[in-house]
């Protein structure tokens, strides 16, 4: 598919159809799980599992480290969907594609989104294996005009004007507060900025991202938010930071996908802990506070 083409309504419906028939419950809390992050569905009980090449319209996972599976179950009594492994602009798919997952959850039920990262350190203060909570994002690309919300409205899932002051839900953000510091977990908060990738920043894009405020980087979240959040979803974003951003060209230190995959894994105890102890607290959604929730 090209990338400025987008996907018709049909295809969300039909993709999320054929999900229903292969689960036994209703989920109504998504997972998006990043670079290195993928063992957290071992957390999952009683699980149903289906593979992205086995869902009408959904894009492969191309990139090392995303196992590319649907993993739906139970976490702390809730049902939760989770993704082991996104979808990525990088790999040749639209930005409608990126994010075709956000949507078809939302079909299936899902109003809640918690969606992780990994990410480069822009912020000085931040060192490999922190969490960082996002506040708030950057989306370059999206600047720039590769939006998933570009084309024909589907105003079945939102408005075409919509407003993302609050895509990082501040109730969830007090709760991960609450939950970090009942564990006694280092919880940094800040603004993710969202490039295209593959290609690591170069020391200069990185002192230029730290003075327009970005304090984490990384190349993927920020579309799948500005879906979930015009569709009226409220989400969670946390970034492990798996590498200080380099941002001197006289300096020997390198940057690896392998690296980001290892630290990913090492920061998954603590991530776990984050996200159960915010779903034992989560309160019930209401719908009163998303106008736009498709029906299947």
């Amino acid at each position: 598919m090209d990338q400025e083409q987008w996907i018709p309504d049909e295809h969300y419906r039909e993709a999320a159809a054929a999900v229903k028939t292969r689960i036994r419950r209703t989920p109504f809390i998504g997972l998006i799980l990043g670079s290195g992050l993928g063992t957290f569905v071992e957390e999952i009980t009683d699980p149903d599992v289906i593979p992205y090449e086995e869902i009408p319209h959904w894009p492969s996972t191309t990139v090392v480290g995303h196992a590319g599976k649907l993993v739906i179950g139970q976490l702390e009594n809730r049902t939760v969907l989770a993704m082991q492994g996104r979808i990525h602009f990088y790999e040749g798919n639209s930005m409608s594609q990126v994010t075709l997952p956000v949507r078809v959850m939302r079909l299936l039920g899902v109003d809640t989104l918690i969606v992780t990262n990994a990410a480069g350190g822009l912020n000085p203060a931040f060192d490999a294996g922190d969490i960082m909570l996002i506040e708030d994002h950057i989306f370059l690309p999206g600047l720039a005009g590769h939006t998933p919300l570009r084309g024909p409205n589907l105003s079945g899932f939102g408005p075409r004007f919509s407003s993302h002051t609050h895509s990082y839900s501040p109730e969830l953000r007090r709760l991960a507060r609450q939950a970090a510091a009942t564990h006694g977990i280092t919880l940094h908060e800040g603004v993710y900025v969202s490039l295209s990738g593959p290609a690591f920043e170069t020391p200069a894009e990185v002192r230029m991202l730290r003075a327009w405020g970005a304090d984490a980087v990384g190349m993927s979240t920020a579309p799948e938010v500005l879906v979930a959040s015009h569709a009226g979803m409220r989400v969670l974003g946390l970034s492990t930071i798996t590498n200080k951003s380099i941002d001197n060209t006289e300096t020997s230190l390198e940057i690896s996908h392998e690296e980001v995959l290892r630290l990913g894994r090492q920061v998954v105890p603590k991530l776990a802990t984050l996200i159960r102890t915010v779903l034992r607290e989560l309160p019930p959604y209401d719908p009163a506070a998303a106008e736009n929730h498709p029906e299947t």
